[in-house]
């Protein structure tokens, strides 16, 4: 009795029973349904009884025991059961609440807890992060069976996990694309009330912590066909029901839209109504989720306006016409069709010929022809389909740029992932179609896969193990398949083949299905002629399918003349949509068989779809539907036993059961278990492994492994049946790419400064107004040809509406340029200077405001924010131009803004001469001409102006026609100047005089030349040379200096007064006037000739020598041998003193030629006796001459010019960049100053070529073809081109082929680029010159050494010491480990060459002017974002300080290393070093305080670079720094910041400061012009700043540099806990007075009238105190008395007469009794401390469109901002998640997983989130702290 007993059923599988006894006592059979049965089969085994959680251990392995297992748990409610690792998810129809924070998966093994598809995701998470590996999760079953939200709930669940570790709100928005794909992309049908019908792939993307860090969605094949045609009882895609559902009645107007049932296309399948769904509810839900993946309110109008289009397009009916015995077709009028046109944006004759005519390209002509109605209606529907369609994809996309953003920026590689496939289930309806044959296909593929992996992959890898195993027999759907798209002339080919003939239909494709494969068993033929369907017999049963529409389908095409429409269309987002069409239908052909027809694209999709399955490690969830009828209760058993069949779960079972479904490789496992082992031996090449595994077993099977059941060991695979997965963490670290870096080598020349001067001319102008004439090229043609609108050619009072002439992108910068022209000349006045001592933050140590800034900044292009109102200011103006500026400084910004932007140089030309016509100001008009003149010595005009200036300037005013002309002249002659005018330039064009100079020569003479803004270096060489009547000038270059640093201008093209402006810019950089800017010029020989002859030129001879004794007394010159000194001494003396010897004179030449250092390190004593040893008579002048040979011979590095170059071609060579050196002698290839690569004299140099355009040098030479790439790549060949030209036709040597003693005859190597290289040369000598007509000419000029010629390296150079200061840019970095990695090393270079930068540490000539900031920033920026370059700036900076004589240099390097130990430590194997290095230098200032930085360096290194305030405090010397803070109050502190004080630190000393009883509750916020930012308590004091307060890199019109923004540091109370007035009374009257009061007069409290009048009492006698006379302003005063919603509710008058009453009442009271008695009287209420944000809502429709939110330390409520009523309190621990982004706030009140979202506009959503996220980490601190001790360790 009681006992369970298998019995037969109808449908073919048994069913349980259990055995009965009537009241008669007569036993009977009732079966689970409830019926009577007879007979049994036999006994039901135990477990089938109670059913199990793993259908592995059910004792009835048979299809009966899984479908009643099934049953048992439906009938119980519990959906989930597992099947090994496979997951059976049977769709309930019903809410269930399993999905709360409370399901505690995470962290658990799979079979730990009961079945969950959490458990899945969880394996999923827990395999990914363990092994490293990708994973998938793959969601079959049938429409209905529940896949889309079993794929929601594994992301809820990856998204909750993720989240609690991550601060990136990425997962809200891959939540939030659920809704809008849903929408769009699922529809009401027969069996599913949400069934996807496209097919989606997610993969979302982790960071090794198992962070999301984005996502992608992958969409497969929309069901186009639903949005013309419903099956009866469906809907159409739920978005078009929700938009009419939810838009307002504003917006249905807006797009003429009614009533779900007025569309034709939402009532074909007579369903508009979907039960279980509300539409007006899921749009509100739409809208939120496209706010949070930023769609804009625009685009959101736009989608509207298309769905609003195809809703009224599917409502246009065509009339039928016959014409010329051709059926044709009109468009029926209607209002719809006109609606259509409007939001299409396109004209009704355009659409109504697309949609009712057809064209098409004959041989010769294109060919319209009318469609019928049928086919005019059959168009209609292609168009829409593509629509919705292309809008889908658009969607998708605009999707996977947000969720994917990130993951652009890295490689994907760089990241793991988890994918969910979430793809139509298989389908079988009353009518399917060729959509319904691509889904099928698919769900075999996946079967397939499914099939593969649980069955065909694990039995081979058993056969390839050896094991012994009987195969299990599966149902393998391969040849299902291979009918599909498999075997030749499969149906999907055919399908294709039959699409690409023009007379192709879909009679003839079914006559060729049937034909190639009537007698395939699997494919159903069709039974006659006239029948249109075919069948397959799928995995999952025979599905009958109608052909009918399969080539129209299969083809995807939308005609070209639709194209064309919509090529002509407004619409954005229409022609947005079709892009790719627009883009080629041009081009197009009509050539059919080059279009892809949709199977192939969708066969291409899966097998991208089916290899990246297959790259990852799969999980299988199997959904069930219990029943087609969507009843929650019902269990069909036929329905699931077919789909237990064909999902292969027998054969699963059956497999899992007998196999090993767990494996490690011996390796792993011999690591995993070593210890279990008797032996120290663990090498997996060494130990057996049938040993491991006896040991293993014999002495540890009770202990341990008792888990195992069977162990297989065989070839490299261990196969285990574990009951748990263990596994082996493993990391792969790519190996670093080695790179280096060079730049330009540059001897250092030193030479004294002395300051110039330049007189203030007077201007002598006439009176007479200027007016324009009409002559052939006046400007009054010009404007008439040229300006724009009505513009014209005469001056004006008021700025530019818009440019004179047309600009496609400079509209903004003319108009600047404008309001700066106009300034200059004084026809604007200067704006008044604006009081910035309320916006800026003061700090005791900061510098005077700099005026220096780059180009960029100049002119506009890097300003703040705007902050003025004035209209006239134009955006990038801002306050730094709306200021007073100096006429230097306009002359900057315009002249900056021709520099950078050429396009606008004729817009400034114009502007002036505009304002030079007719101008009735005499004073205006001269600072025009002025103006003017300057510009021409600048830059030129374009061709279209140019003749038109040049007759303007020929007419101007006495003295400046003639002299603009001739600046025109010498600038077009000359050349465009690169830098800003200079000071002196200025003075200079007020006199209209040539500007005076003076060079100083190397015997410290001065020449004075006359020069212009025009002049270039080669004519300040020739002119000098002139006066000094110097004939030998090849060589000699200007040199410019700027106190210790000097630099060559060469003697080529280059503007002198270019490099003026560099040196006055860096006077501006220093604080310093331009006009007291110390610049000097100098002139030195730079480079000889290989054929240099001292005795052609004395001159040039004396200058030389001259230069060369000073080098040598300065240390410039040295030699490694005290006898080459002596010599040269020797010679030194004749030249000053002759032949008489005398040993003073002995002494004066050793103490002007000697070195210093020489002189110390051997006596004065000893170098006289050396000299006076060494003595001989020679003749004064040829020693003279002897002297500069020497110094030619023996220093030709430092007589050469250098050139940075890249080597993109050649022979191997250590570096590929590198300097090339360029002198007499020949060419070197230099890394370093130091270190030679290679080293060519100008005999193996065959010829030299450039390319200017490629900026390359083709250097052909014995050795091979070099190819460099330079800037200066022409210069530099015309260089060596001169030399080897020189060379040759001074040549008297050739070299030999061969000996001449073998053969009595000489071949010569030949020149004309055809020298030959032989194994055995001679050097031959002929008496005289071989004669020229024998072509032998050859480069040397001398006797070359006798390995010329020959290949191998060039001599060792001695090793460059690392540690020592150097004065060139490294090649590589210092730390060994960077070398490797070239985007590190790089940086570190760069980082080398900003330290030795002249506006730094000074050791490196000047290019362009940066600021301190700047330097600082990319000098430190790198190194506060890799770790790894710390260590190598500290040493970078040290070297520079080791044996630095330079004391500026020293100082700034002093200063570099008190930033850099306030910003990160150096690593604990340099920290010693770096200590030892301050220690060791106690006498500098700074020493000690940055070693105290360091050791105080104990916290995480700081985020950016150092703020300004840092930097400009270390520049005054200071190493303290100072900041104000403010208070609420309206005072303020200033208190000492240090570099590693954390907000939290400066709260707590503030807090100190003012004698708070505790900080606790307070922050530091940070206001700017736009918002006021809270700061993060954990981050620096100045890491804030830098991160809130610094400028955004604008996209174009800003550049690289800091321009300081105002900012308050304000300190106030944050979080409002623990608050009791009276207590505190510092935080009364500081704080919380000031802080509640404006709340308030806002009006956010609910208060009674008697509450107003007794607060009003208190706050008037604050603003009074005693004085009784000031009753009578109260009525004006109400506004600070009364809340503003209340002041209205009564007179002023009665106001007055009751504030005076409780004013009265609370006499005797001071004005701090009165603050603290308006605190005590509002903390009672329960809105006293809230924080008050007004937002804007449409989530719940119960609530006003507007409500004021509170947060407050109970949590957050909602009020309704009319009545003051509180909606509704959220506690803070039903808050599970919050977020803000771009403008609206987002909160999510509930369980982790499934919660209700909240979402409003507001400006504030970031303060909100802050807020929050304060509140939540304070009550975190509190639970902390009482947390008992024992738990805080567990």
């Amino acid at each position: 009795l009681g006992e369970w007993v298998w019995v037969d059923s109808d449908i073919g599988v048994p069913i349980g029973a259990r055995v009965k006894v009537t009241p008669s006592g007569q036993r009977l059979l009732v079966n689970d349904e409830g019926k009577e049965q007879e007979a049994s089969l036999k006994i039901m085994h135990p477990t089938s009884v109670e059913g199990v959680e793993d259908m592995i251990k059910l004792g009835d392995m048979t299809e009966a025991g899984l479908l009643r297992n099934l049953l048992l748990r439906h009938k119980q409610g519990i959906i989930y059961t597992y099947t090994g690792s496979v997951l059976v998810a049977v769709n309930p129809y019903q809410d269930f609440p399993l999905y709360s924070a409370d399901q505690l998966y995470h962290g658990r093994k799979l079979g730990e807890l009961p079945p969950h598809i959490f458990a899945i995701a969880e394996a999923c998470y827990s395999n990914m992060t363990r092994h490293l590996r990708n994973q998938c999760c793959i969601i079959s079953g049938e429409s209905g069976a529940g896949k889309t939200e079993s794929t929601k709930l594994i992301l809820q669940y990856l998204a909750a996990v993720s989240g609690e570790l991550s601060e990136k709100r990425i997962e809200q928005q891959i939540l939030e694309s659920n809704p809008i794909l849903e929408a769009f992309g699922n529809a009401k049908t027969i069996r599913n009330d949400n069934s996807s019908r496209f097919g989606k792939y997610l993969e979302i993307f982790f960071n090794e912590d198992g962070v999301i860090e984005g996502a992608r969605v992958e969409q497969y094949l929309l069901e186009k066909s639903r949005v013309c045609h419903q099956a009866l009882e469906e809907r159409n895609y739920h978005m078009f029901y929700c938009m009419l559902a939810g838009v307002t009645a504003e917006e249905k107007k807006l797009l003429s839209l009614g009533h779900a049932k007025e569309y034709k296309f939402l009532t074909k399948g007579g369903c508009i109504v979907c039960g279980g769904r509300d539409d007006a509810k899921d749009y509100k839900r739409i809208c939120s989720a496209m706010k949070i993946l930023t769609f804009s309110e625009s685009q959101c109008q736009d989608i509207l306006k298309l769905l609003a289009a195809i809703l009224h397009l599917g409502n246009v009916c065509f009339e039928g016409n016959t014409k010329n015995n051709l059926e044709t077709s009109d468009v029926s009028k209607s209002q719809h069709f006109s609606i259509a046109a409007s939001l299409l944006e396109v004209h009704k004759s355009t659409l109504a010929s697309s949609l009712t005519h057809r064209s098409f390209m004959t041989n010769r002509e294109r060919v319209t022809k009318p469609l019928s109605c049928e086919q005019a209606s059959d168009c209609r529907d292609a168009f829409v389909k593509a629509i919705y369609n292309k809008l889908f994809i658009w969607i998708v996309g605009k999707i996977n740029s947000v969720i994917y953003k990130r993951m652009t920026k890295s490689t994907k590689s760089s990241f793991l992932s988890i994918g969910l496939l979430d793809i139509f289930g298989f389908e079988n309806f009353r009518t399917n179609s060729f959509e319904q044959l691509c889904i099928n296909f698919a769900n075999e593929k996946l079967q397939q896969f499914f099939v593969g992996h649980i069955f065909k992959l694990e039995q081979k890898e058993y056969m390839k193990e050896g094991i012994v195993w009987n195969n299990i027999n599966f149902s393998d759907n391969q040849n299902i398949l291979d009918l599909l798209a498999g075997t030749h002339c499969n149906l999907l080919a055919l399908i294709d083949e039959e699409s690409h003939f023009p007379k192709g239909s879909d009679v003839t494709m079914l006559y060729k299905m049937n034909k190639q494969h009537k007698g395939n068993k699997i494919y159903i033929a069709s039974r006659s002629e006239h029948d249109t369907d075919f069948g397959i017999c799928h995995y999952a049963g025979v599905v009958h399918y109608d052909s009918k529409g399969f080539l129209e389908k299969n083809r995807d095409a939308v005609s070209s003349d639709i194209i064309k429409m919509v090529d002509v269309s407004t619409n954005k987002l229409l022609r947005g949509i079709f892009e790719t069409e627009l883009s080629t239908n041009g081009a197009q052909t009509d050539n059919r068989k080059q279009v892809v027809t949709l199977s192939g694209q969708f066969r291409q999709s899966l097998d991208s779809l089916m290899k990246a399955l297959s790259a990852c490690h799969p999980f299988f969830i199997r959904c069930f539907k219990p029943n087609n009828d969507k009843q929650s209760k019902l269990f069909d058993r036929e329905l699931c036993m077919r789909q237990l069949r064909y999902s292969g779960m027998m054969d699963t079972i059956r497999i899992r059961k007998l196999g090993y479904p767990i494996r490690h490789t011996f390796g792993d496992f011999l690591k995993r278990y070593r210890v279990l082992l008797k032996t120290t031996i663990c090498d997996p090449k060494s130990v057996s492994h049938d040993i491991v595994l006896l040991m293993i077993i014999l002495y540890n099977v009770d202990s341990l492994f008792h888990r195992f059941s069977v162990i297989f060991v065989k070839s490299k695979m261990l196969l285990l049946n574990v009951t748990q997965d263990n596994t082996v963490h493993r990391r792969i670290v790519p190996e670093p790419v080695k790179e280096t870096s060079v730049k330009t080598l540059v001897p250092e020349i030193k030479i004294s400064t002395s300051p110039s001067t330049t007189p203030t001319p007077s201007l002598e102008e006439d009176d007479d107004e200027f007016d324009d004439d009409s002559d052939e090229f006046s400007f009054r043609k010009f404007s008439i040809l040229h300006f724009q609108g009505k513009a014209s050619h005469m001056h004006i009072n008021q700025r530019l509406r818009q440019p004179l002439l047309h600009h496609d992108d400079e509209g903004d910068a003319c108009q600047t340029v404008c309001w700066i022209i106009m300034r200059f000349m004084g026809d604007l006045p200067e704006p008044k200077s604006p009081d910035t001592v309320s916006h800026v933050s003061s700090t005791i140590s900061r510098l005077t405001h700099r005026q220096n800034r780059r180009l960029s900044n100049l002119v506009g292009l890097d300003q703040p924010e705007n902050f003025t109102e004035d209209e006239d200011i134009l955006i990038g103006e801002g306050p730094s131009l709306d200021r007073p500026l100096s006429a230097q400084e306009k002359l900057n910004i315009i002249i900056g803004y021709a520099l950078s932007r050429r396009d606008i140089r004729d817009e400034i030309y114009c502007q002036i001469c505009k304002q030079l016509v007719n101008n009735k100001n005499r004073k205006s008009r001269m600072q025009g001409w002025n103006l003017l003149s300057i510009c021409l010595g600048i830059f030129p005009p374009t061709d279209l102006f140019m003749k038109y200036l040049e007759s303007f300037v020929r007419k101007g005013p006495s003295g400046y026609g003639e002299y603009c002309s001739e600046r025109l002249r010498r600038i077009l002659a000359n050349g465009e100047r690169k830098e800003l005018p200079c000071w002196i330039e200025l003075q200079a064009a007020k006199t209209k005089e040539p500007i005076d100079v003076s060079v100083t020569l190397i015997d410290d003479r001065t020449v004075s030349l006359h020069l212009d803004s025009a002049s270039t270096s080669a004519e300040v060489c020739q002119a000098l040379a002139n006066k000094i009547n110097l004939r030998d000038t090849y060589g000699f270059s200007l040199y410019i200096t700027l106190f210790e640093k000097m630099w060559s201008l060469g003697s080529c093209g280059k503007h002198v007064f270019d490099a003026v402006s560099q040196c006055e810019q860096e006077m501006r950089r220093q604080g310093k006037e331009e006009k007291n800017t110390p610049w000097k010029l100098s002139i030195r020989k730079e480079m000889f000739t290989p054929w240099h002859d001292c005795s052609i030129d004395p001159i040039s001879t004396d200058l030389i020598y001259r230069q060369a004794v000073k080098g040598i007394k300065s240390g410039e010159y040295t030699n490694e041998k005290e006898d080459e000194y002596v010599n040269l001494a020797v010679k030194h003396y004749y030249i000053q003193f002759g032949s008489t010897h005398n040993k003073d004179n002995v002494r004066k030449v050793v103490e002007e030629f000697i070195a210093t250092p020489l002189i110390e390190n051997k006596s004065m004593t000893k170098w006289i006796e050396l000299i006076s040893t060494a003595y001989l008579q020679q003749n004064k002048e040829s020693v003279k001459g002897e002297l500069v040979d020497s110094s030619r011979q023996k220093w030709p590095l430092y007589f050469s010019k250098f050139y940075e170059v890249t080597m993109m071609s050649g022979p191997p060579l250590p570096k590929s960049r590198f300097v090339v050196a360029v002198n007499w002698n020949g060419i070197l290839f230099m890394d370093g100053r130091d270190k030679k690569l290679l080293e060519l004299p100008y005999l193996e140099i065959k010829e030299v070529e450039s390319n200017i355009i490629a900026q390359t040098m083709n250097l052909a030479t014995v050795r091979g073809e070099f190819v460099l790439k330079s800037g200066e790549a022409a210069d530099m060949a015309a260089l060596i081109k001169n030399h080897l030209e020189g060379l040759r036709q001074r040549s008297v040597y050739a070299l030999a082929q061969q000996d001449s003693s073998k053969t009595g005859k000489i071949s010569l190597m030949m020149n004309a680029g055809c020298f030959k290289y032989c194994k055995e040369k001679t050097l031959l000598k002929q008496a005289g010159p071989i004669p020229r007509c024998a072509h032998i000419a050859f480069p040397p000029h001398h006797r070359p050494p006798a390995n010329v010629g020959r290949h191998g390296a060039s001599r060792g150079v001695g090793k460059e010491k690392l540690w020592v200061c150097s004065k060139e840019p490294l090649k590589q970095p210092l730390m060994k480990y960077l070398v490797r990695n070239s985007d590190l090393s790089n940086l570190a270079c760069n980082a080398f060459t900003d330290i030795l930068d002249t506006n730094y540490m000074g050791d490196y000539p000047i290019k362009h002017v940066r600021s301190p900031i700047e330097l600082t920033d990319q000098i430190f920026g790198p190194a506060t974002q890799h770790e790894a370059l710390q260590d190598e700036i500290y040493c970078q900076i040290m070297r520079q300080m080791t044996n630095n004589n330079n004391r500026l240099s020293m100082e700034r390097g002093w200063q570099l290393m008190w930033l850099c130990s306030g910003l990160f430590p150096p690593s604990p194997n340099l920290m010693r070093h770096t200590q030892r290095f301050l220690e060791s230098r106690p006498r500098d200032q700074l020493a000690a305080g940055c070693l105290q930085r360091l050791q105080g360096m104990r916290r995480s290194p700081r985020k950016f670079p150092p703020h300004q305030v840092e930097v400009d405090a270390i520049q005054q010397n200071s190493a303290q720094i100072f900041h104000k803070v403010h208070f609420p109050n309206d005072t303020n502190e200033i208190l000492e910041v240090k570099s590693t004080t954390t907000i939290k630190d400066l709260c707590y000393n503030i807090a100190s400061e003012l004698k708070l009883s505790s900080a606790d509750g307070y922050g530091l916020f940070l206001k700017t012009p736009n918002k006021i930012m809270s700061l993060d308590e954990q981050e620096y004091f100045f890491d804030s700043l830098r991160q809130t307060s610094d400028p955004p890199k604008k996209a174009k019109k800003v550049k690289e540099g800091n321009t300081n923004m105002l900012y308050l540091v304000i300190f106030k109370r944050k979080l409002w806990f623990n608050v009791s007035p009276g207590k505190d009374l510092v935080a009364d009257l500081t704080f919380h007075f000031p802080q509640e009061v404006p709340k308030y007069l806002k009006g956010y409290h609910n208060c009674t009238k008697e509450d107003m009048i007794n607060l009003g009492g208190l706050l008037f006698r604050v603003e009074v105190d005693s004085d009784r006379s000031q009753f009578v302003m109260i009525p004006k005063m109400l506004r600070e008395l009364v809340p503003a919603d209340q002041i209205k509710s009564m007179s002023p008058e009665e106001w007055k007469k009751h504030i005076i009453s409780s004013y009265n009442k609370q006499s005797g009271i001071t004005v701090q009794e009165a603050k603290i008695a308006f605190l005590k009287a509002i903390s009672s209420w329960p809105t006293f401390g809230c924080a008050f944000f007004t937002v804007k809502q449409t989530c719940e429709s119960s609530y006003p469109n507007i409500v004021l939110i509170a947060i407050s330390k109970q949590g957050v409520s909602f009020i309704d901002p009319k009545t003051k009523e509180v909606l509704i309190m959220h506690p803070f621990s039903r808050i599970t998640e919050y977020l803000s982004e771009g403008g609206y706030f987002q909160m999510t009140i509930g369980t982790l997983v499934r919660g209700v979202d909240f979402v409003c506009e507001t400006s504030q959503a970031d303060t909100m989130e802050d807020l929050l996220r304060s509140y939540f980490s304070m009550y975190e601190r509190q639970r902390e702290a009482f947390r008992p001790r024992n738990q805080m360790f567990s």
